[in-house]
């Protein structure tokens, strides 16, 4: 089966690195190369393209060549999608801790539930 998009699995485990993080807070200033992208990072070359393979794979950047020059961008599609995914969860944990207070304090107050 081919991936259309890529799946939100993939995003949460791209942005559960630092490294990564720290490339997608930098390309949101705007598009990179990967020379000056790896620069702040004390890694191999060919470690920090590891990071920006699976940061391509999620989805959430995409890179173009122009001679010798590969130029990452950030592609905000996939964070809109992990955002949502997040505010949906946390409206539905935050009812269910309000229905929870309720219940703890009709408990406190001697009522049955």
């Amino acid at each position: 089966m081919t991936k259309l998009l890529p799946a939100l699995d993939d995003v949460f485990h791209a942005l559960g690195d630092v490294t990564r993080r720290a490339v997608l807070e930098r390309l949101a200033r705007g598009p990179t190369s990967v020379s000056e992208l790896a620069a702040p990072f004390s890694m191999a070359l060919p470690s920090f393209v590891q990071h920006l393979t699976v940061l391509e794979r999620s989805g959430l950047i995409t890179s173009t060549k122009e001679g010798r020059v590969r130029t990452c961008r950030i592609k905000p599609k996939q964070l809109q999608r992990a955002e949502t995914w997040l505010t949906d969860h946390r409206a539905m944990w935050a009812t269910r801790l309000d229905q929870l207070d309720d219940y703890v304090l009709r408990l406190k107050k001697g009522k049955k539930p």
